[in-house]
């Protein structure tokens, strides 16, 4: 299950949520059902103990793509 990014439209609240696919998410501060959803930033442990997060905003702007906007299939 992917762990996603949500803007809530109605009060502009952005917060995490791990979501089933048969789910419909919702709003914490507001309860609207009116959100954008955007992949959220991983991190990857490497050598046990440090962390490495990959950027959230990169050249595409939506997805990080190093080729740049149009690039990634999000767009």
């Amino acid at each position: 299950m992917p762990l996603y990014e949500y803007a809530c439209n109605d009060c502009h609240r952005e917060f995490e949520l791990l979501v089933r696919s048969t789910e419909q998410p919702v709003c914490p501060s507001c309860d609207s059902a009116e959100l954008t959803r955007r992949l959220s930033v991983f991190a990857a442990h490497t050598n046990g103990s440090s962390v490495t997060a990959s950027p959230s905003m990169g050249a595409c702007g939506t997805c990080g793509d190093p080729r740049g906007p149009g690039a990634c299939s999000l767009n």
